[in-house]
């Protein structure tokens, strides 16, 4: 079987694209790509689950309408948000979206029952607000008791295709519930949410065959014999999955999409107190791996931004008047909370400006150079972080994602980072879903296998640092903001 389709589905937006290869190269076709984004409703935040399924539906049915008789299938999403089921495998709620802001201070109730330290050594798993530990702690407790059965929401689109229920192990570490040593549920942090070993289904690793589509969406609608094939669900999991071969340098990687996640692949995790400090993750990866990464704040402010504007510029338009204004003028600490969920992105970026006596940026390209500055230079500090945690020099930068088509970020990172970044490909998190796909029906040997053939198959393109002579001010002036919002945060 040589149709291969890639369920790929963010924050912002959704989409199904059919892979093939020939010769030992892989190629790639958009089938269908939809909308996605959370609603605020009552106060809290939703995400419209059973849309997301409906356009997998459409998509397939438009696969079928173009030939495809036959295919794989394998899905990917974002992380941390959850689906209740009752015995019936009927759904108990709507599925909260994890920039709700029922987690704002959960942390710190969680932490007077158990120490952060004992978390993080059980799981490896950074502090985050918004983790499945915390939302589900904030959840009704009487909705939970309900609960026959917990699904992520990948899991939860494969049950509804399937009937099968899962929890796969790279979205599910994200939780913050598995426990590296036992590599199951922990059971003390199950007690704490006063929760089952038993309400969560087996866990699976990606490359498994569910089989193929139920029989009643068959007849329901005209769709492919799909065989599905759990991907590693988790689309940060699959991005990584993606990055092409390395020539014998040692690389990290910047999955850049709406969140930057800045990591290395390694066999062991690395969950000392160290990591701890600065808040690094052990995300589980595919074939025995763990993504040690930091999450950042990325591309969610300039899409926030382009939202707020009335999305009057393209994303590369933004990028263009960018390069018109002046340089590192305007800076924020990009992963300061208050950028989580702002009632006004716009306005939290130049309040953050105003506050700190830098000049409020006001165009929209002021505000774009303030954002793609930023981030340049938090991948600068937290490539730092990383290459004294992992006690090993890093000397290339490979980004993967949407943050690939933006040039002058890529440009900017080379030039604060101070080494080579090599930009691509764009599609990452489909071919890392695609190639779990390849290998589990033996079309491919193995990762390294499919890593060779996506650095054959698509452009990469190479940024070299250059110059700053300004370089000293903009860094004493970034290093006192990330200081002083890093040091807010920990309060």
């Amino acid at each position: 079987m040589n149709n291969h389709i890639a369920v790929d589905i963010g924050a912002s937006s959704g989409r199904l694209v059919l892979g093939t290869f020939k010769d030992g190269i892989i190629s790639l076709r958009e089938i269908h790509r939809f909308s996605n984004g959370f609603a605020e409703r009552d106060g809290s935040c939703f995400w419209d689950i059973d849309y997301l399924f409906d356009q997998i539906i459409s998509g397939l049915q438009q696969a079928k309408a173009n030939g495809i008789t036959m295919c794989t299938l394998g899905i990917d999403t974002w992380a941390v948000d959850y689906v209740l089921l009752d015995k019936q495998g009927n759904r108990l709620q709507e599925v909260y979206a994890y920039r709700d802001r029922r987690t704002d201070h959960v942390i710190d109730e969680v932490g007077k029952l158990i120490s952060p330290a004992a978390v993080y050594e059980k799981t490896g798993i950074q502090q985050l607000t918004f983790n499945t530990l915390y939302q589900l702690f904030a959840h009704d407790t009487a909705e939970l008791a309900q609960a026959d059965q917990i699904l992520l929401v990948p899991d939860y689109l494969y049950y509804r295709l399937t009937g099968r229920k899962l929890n796969e192990i790279t979205n599910a570490s994200t939780t913050q519930l598995l426990n590296l040593q036992t590599r199951d549920y922990d059971e003390d942090l199950l007690d704490l949410l006063h929760l089952t070993r038993e309400q969560f289904p087996a866990l699976a690793e990606p490359g498994e065959d569910l089989g193929f589509i139920s029989d009643t969406l068959m007849e329901q609608y005209d769709l492919p014999q799909c065989r599905l094939i759990v991907a590693a669900t988790h689309d940060t999991a699959s991005a990584v999955l993606g990055v092409p071969a390395q020539s014998g340098r040692s690389s990290a990687y910047l999955s850049s999409g709406t969140w930057s996640l800045l990591g290395v692949e390694l066999r062991q995790p690395i969950h000392d107190a160290k990591a701890m400090h600065v808040n690094y993750t052990n995300e589980w990866g595919a074939y025995g791996t763990y993504r040690f990464l930091k999450n950042i704040m990325g591309l969610w402010l300039i899409q926030e931004v382009r939202r707020l504007d009335g999305e009057r510029y393209s994303f590369a338009e933004l990028a263009e008047l960018a390069g018109q204004a002046e340089s590192f003028r305007s800076l924020i600490p990009c992963n300061d909370p208050r950028f989580l969920n702002p009632e006004h992105m716009i306005e939290e970026i130049r309040t953050s400006c105003a506050e700190t006596g830098q000049p409020v940026p006001e165009t929209p390209g002021e505000l774009a150079r303030c954002i793609f500055d930023s981030l340049a230079l938090s991948y600068r500090t937290y490539l730092a972080e990383l290459e004294e945690l992992t006690a090993g020099p890093i000397e290339v930068l490979q980004i993967v994602g949407g943050g690939v088509n933006n040039a002058l970020l890529c440009q900017l990172t080379a030039d604060m980072i101070g080494r080579e970044v090599l930009a691509g490909p764009t599609e990452s998190t489909a071919l890392g879903n695609l190639v779990v796909q390849m290998i589990s029906v033996g079309n491919i040997a193995d990762i390294e296998e499919a890593r060779a053939m996506i650095q054959r198959s698509f452009g990469i393109e190479s940024y070299a640092p250059r110059p700053n002579p300004q370089m000293d001010e903009i860094l004493n002036r970034w290093n006192g903001l990330h200081s002083a919002a890093a040091g807010r945060t920990s309060k």
